[in-house]
């Protein structure tokens, strides 16, 4: 065999052997193109839309500081004076998720809302060393169950004195909004010890309207098992600089709602309020309260009057950062009076 044989013999067993390992090789498969978060404007600012789906999430909530002062700062009313402390501080994380989607019959919407709180004391209710629901509710359109903030609740004066009632309770809700006004009619689980009542029902109804610049809200209640109720209404309207409040409420027993055993309520109250703007960041508000009858014997309303009076203060330090200074004064009639109030710095997400 000459050398140029050989050689081509050589070239031949090569390139036979490259084109084997050419058919057998690996081809690197293409990635897949990444699916960014997407901003849903739909339903306002914050949401986005869950990767994969057509559902839009919120995520928010506040971190807050506060301490409050005055004689039995915190307490529950009706807390026998020297048995609490002059001051004291806790401190919240609120986290609150909220989903909407549009379907075939409304917006589809649930939100879970979680309170963390720490007190380092348990005998307030109110500044317990606990975590516990906030909020959690489903709703379609206008219909709602679960818990939430209802009107007795959300719907109050801007101030830190006045008390008309507040409860969160498991609820079937619907609310028909017009263009104008908004009714509302809702069905509320009331749950007593047992032996003293275990699961009763209670009944709201609530009108809403809205005329120029003026504001005006009329709420009713009924404890279906205590045959008793409350209702309440409240007012406001654009006064030069600001908005001035005006709200009433009246019992007609220990209820649910308004009436309570207890001197943070009575048989009946009117409250008054005044928020204006000083600057862009300082908002302050004036508020008075009077109470009749704050306690209860029996069934009928035979306590001593109450009223008092504060200013609350709500300056924002910086977009999403502000602070809040209460004092309020509160007497009782032939009795005790109070001076209490709260410093609070709140952080918003």
């Amino acid at each position: 065999m000459n050398i140029k044989s050989l050689l081509l013999g050589s070239a031949a067993a090569l390139a036979a052997v490259s084109g084997a390992q050419a058919a057998d090789a690996i081809v690197a498969a293409e990635p897949e193109p990444m699916e960014y978060v997407r901003v849903c404007d739909a339903f306002g600012t914050g949401y986005f839309y869950i990767p994969g789906t057509e559902t839009c999430l919120k995520i928010g909530g506040y971190v807050r500081f506060e301490v409050g002062f005055g004689d039995n700062v915190y307490a529950p009313a009706g807390t026998p004076v020297g048995d609490g402390g002059d001051w004291d501080a806790y401190t919240r994380a609120q986290l609150d998720v909220t989903a909407k989607s549009d379907t075939e019959l409304g917006t589809l919407t649930s939100v879970a809302s979680l309170r963390f709180e720490y007190g380092n004391d348990t005998l307030y209710s109110s500044n317990a060393n606990t975590v516990y629901i906030n909020e959690a509710y489903i709703q379609l359109g206008g219909f709602r169950v679960g818990r939430w903030l209802n009107w007795w609740d959300a719907n109050d004066l801007p101030g830190e004195l006045d008390n008309l009632g507040s409860n969160r309770l498991n609820s079937i809700q619907y609310v028909y909004t017009g263009s104008a006004f908004t009714a509302g009619i809702q069905v509320d689980e009331l749950s007593r010890p047992i032996g003293l009542g275990g699961q009763n029902v209670g009944i709201e109804a609530v009108l809403q309207a809205a005329i120029g610049p003026a504001k005006i809200e009329l709420l009713g209640s009924y404890d279906v098992d205590a045959e008793e109720g409350a209702i309440r209404a409240i007012g406001s309207v654009a006064v030069g600089p600001g908005t001035f409040y005006l709200a009433g409420v009246w019992s007609s027993g220990e209820n649910a709602y308004y009436g309570v055993n207890d001197t943070a309520a009575g048989e009946a109250s009117v409250a008054v309020a005044y928020s204006f703007k000083a600057t862009d960041k300082l908002e302050i508000i004036p508020e008075a309260q009077y109470i009749w009858n704050t306690e209860l014997s029996g069934t009928d309303f035979t306590g001593a009057d109450l009223w008092g009076a504060g200013v609350t203060v709500n300056y924002q330090i910086v977009e999403g950062f502000a602070a809040k200074v209460a004092v309020d004064y509160v007497k009782v009639e032939d009795g005790d009076d109070d001076v209490r109030g709260i410093v609070r710095l709140q952080r918003d997400f």
